[in-house]
């Protein structure tokens, strides 16, 4: 698009434009399209928004998942990845210090996933990915970032990625990249997700139809969240009642369930 065009206004505001550009064009945050159409912009800042709440944690009165581990009592079952990368993400998580960080869930979970890519393979997972994934919009960097953080707009860079992995987040982009394999909501419940796996699932179904056509009505603020399958939940029956997970803190303290969100994907990682 031409410098002398109208840049598209952005669905969210400008509070933490600084923040998330970083790296050249490395994104942590739930952005939009402003400024110029292919220019880094901010994430929403409405704090009812768990996709972009910034979770300050009380050392003194949380619920903690600090002491969660993989043989916890039995509370959930645990399996082995079949990825070397879930695992390392899985044994990061286990043996960090520090469980629930605070902040956005979305710097939270690619920070987890880009660290744990790293240590297996000593370098960034922006050089693994596939040419394919560029437009003519974006470069297959841009391209794996605006599909992470959901960055929703009608500008034609949106539309240009691929309908079929827009909104799906974390798991979205690395399925794109061909990391790995995206799992649907009945997949999800039916016991088909493995620990390690990326999640990104929005509490409304129309929030989520939105961003994947795009919308650029200012006020729009759909609420989702990011973070990573830890493992299941099961009853006495041996039945899935929920899932274990690892986030910022905004959750992590409970298993989720099935009608905590209308729309869950998550991607069972390959690599």
């Amino acid at each position: 698009m031409g410098t002398d065009q109208k840049p598209e206004q952005s669905i969210y505001s400008n509070e933490y434009a600084s923040s998330i550009i970083k790296e050249n064009l490395r994104l942590d945050g739930h952005l939009g399209f402003s400024i110029k159409p292919d220019a880094i912009t901010p994430p929403i800042s409405k704090p009812s928004d768990s996709l972009t709440q910034t979770v300050k944690i009380n050392k003194e009165s949380q619920i903690s998942s600090q002491d969660i581990t993989h043989k916890e009592l039995g509370l959930f079952e645990y399996s082995e990845p079949e990825s070397a990368v879930a695992n390392k993400i899985v044994e990061n998580y286990l043996n960090s210090k520090n469980k629930e960080p605070g902040g956005h869930c979305l710097n939270v979970s690619k920070r987890r996933f880009e660290k744990a890519y790293e240590d297996v393979y000593g370098h960034s997972v922006y050089e693994d990915l596939p040419d394919s994934m560029a437009t003519s919009y974006y470069s297959t960097k841009e391209a794996f970032n605006f599909l992470y953080v959901s960055a929703s707009g009608t500008h034609e860079g949106w539309l240009s990625l691929p309908i079929g992995y827009r909104g799906k987040g974390s798991a979205g982009a690395i399925a794109y990249a061909g990391m790995g394999t995206l799992v649907n909501c009945l997949e999800i419940w039916s016991g088909n997700l493995r620990p390690g796996a990326m999640m990104q699932v929005w509490k409304h179904r129309l929030d989520y139809e939105k961003v994947v056509m795009g919308i650029k009505d200012k006020d729009f603020d759909p609420f989702g969240h990011s973070f990573i399958f830890m493992g299941y939940v099961r009853d006495e029956k041996n039945e899935i009642i929920g899932i274990r997970i690892a986030d910022q803190g905004y959750q992590s303290y409970r298993p989720l369930l099935p009608n905590d969100y209308e729309v869950w994907w998550a991607v069972n990682l390959s690599i």
